[in-house]
């Protein structure tokens, strides 16, 4: 779950089930505006030490080669409509045709890159449009690249399997559909507004208009939030590959594994036994995962990886408005701070930029040095 806070008319990270059979509803703003926002968690051989000299020119990397903020900004730049309808049904799976990322990250990525009956021709023009320019982007808001260290581990069974030991330095990215998911999510909470007089539905707040699941009005939502789930994923994607470069330029080696995507803001058709562990997130791999370099990341644990996003920076579920009323510290910020209102170094004293360019420094947890946008 990459966060829990107050949303419109239906809070982030809460869950409400329907009975498809019986009339059941689907409600985009409940969904989410953010379609598929997701987290994505890679792990490099590399220890906290080996970087500390290094990190300076590693955050100037990742500034470099991943746009944050609002508006346009694109790693990878389609060449047409046609590619981006590819990239709507097909997800990180496109993206890794494409020479973007390699068969492990499929894997280890919540239903293996690609969510199923996308229907690219409900998503609208202005959809399109919006999301031709941003593909391989972090946006703003509470979205974030991170690079961390692992502090303290409490499972050390649980850990090895994962690849992971204190001092392991893994890299966390949170962002989601951007502008193509907000405009499908507000262009069907408008159709919906408009036909549910047809159904009989009410709704005390109009961000929750909702329509039968079953009806051409649902399926039509449906469709689009599924293309807008395989752009989220193939948006989280591009930001890995050039993070790996960025390690590769800065550091000297760009070996990070995709330990797990998985997001939230989402609608599934499913259909659960009470008590069996089927039901748990899809973040691991249904097939036997690729060849990995240990033998203990290949090792499956017996539970899967959760890593609650929070706010960067400032812990799991922490707040960054918080920190943006603390007093500026008297230490210059670098050149990366100067430039960009998105990108930060931050580990336990290290200052960092704010929205307006102006530097606070953060008192979160000390496990982290990272990157994070406004």
């Amino acid at each position: 779950m990459p966060d829990v806070h107050w949303g419109y008319g239906f809070p982030i990270g809460g869950v409400a089930a329907t009975d498809v059979d019986r009339g059941g509803v689907v409600s985009p703003g409940g969904v989410g505006f953010d379609i598929s926002c997701g987290v994505r968690l890679l792990v490099s051989e590399l220890h906290a030490s080996e970087i500390g000299h290094r990190l300076t020119a590693l955050m100037d990397e990742l500034d470099r080669r991943i746009p944050q903020g609002m508006g346009p900004g694109c790693i990878w730049q389609l060449r047409d409509g046609r590619e981006l309808t590819r990239l709507l049904t097909a997800g990180s799976r496109y993206a890794v045709e494409r020479g973007q990322g390699n068969d492990r990250d499929l894997d280890h990525c919540e239903d293996q890159g690609f969510v199923a009956d996308a229907d690219p021709a409900a998503v609208s023009d202005r959809a399109r449009r919006r999301g031709s320019v941003q593909v391989g982007s972090l946006g703003s808001g509470n979205h974030f690249l991170e690079v961390q260290v692992v502090d303290t581990v409490y499972d050390e069974a649980a850990a090895s399997g994962f690849g992971l030991s204190a001092g392991a330095v893994c890299v966390m990215v949170r962002c989601g559909s951007r502008g193509l998911g907000r405009q499908i999510c507000s262009d069907h909470v408008k159709a919906m507004l408009e036909r549910m007089p047809r159904y009989g539905v009410e709704v005390p707040d109009p961000q929750l208009a909702c329509v039968p699941v079953r009806s051409p009005e649902g399926e039509a939502y449906l469709g689009a939030m599924a293309a807008a789930a395989n752009y989220g994923r193939a948006n989280r994607q591009l930001p890995c590959v050039a993070t790996r470069a960025a390690f590769a330029s800065a550091v000297g080696t760009g070996r990070l594994d995709l330990l797990y995507d998985v997001s939230h803001n989402l609608a599934k058709l499913e259909r659960h036994l009470v008590g069996d562990e089927r039901t748990r997130t899809a973040a691991w791999p249904r097939r036997p995962p690729s060849p990995t370099r240990t033998s203990t990341r290949s090792s499956r644990p017996a539970n899967e990886p959760v890593w609650p996003g929070g706010s960067p920076g400032s812990g799991p579920s922490g707040s960054s408005k918080a920190e943006s009323s603390r007093p500026a510290p008297a230490t210059q910020p670098s050149s990366s701070e100067r430039n960009t209102t998105a990108v930060s170094a931050q580990c336990s004293k290290v200052a960092i930029a704010g929205p307006g360019n102006e530097v606070h420094r953060l008192q979160g947890d000390a496990q982290r040095v990272g990157l994070m946008p406004e």
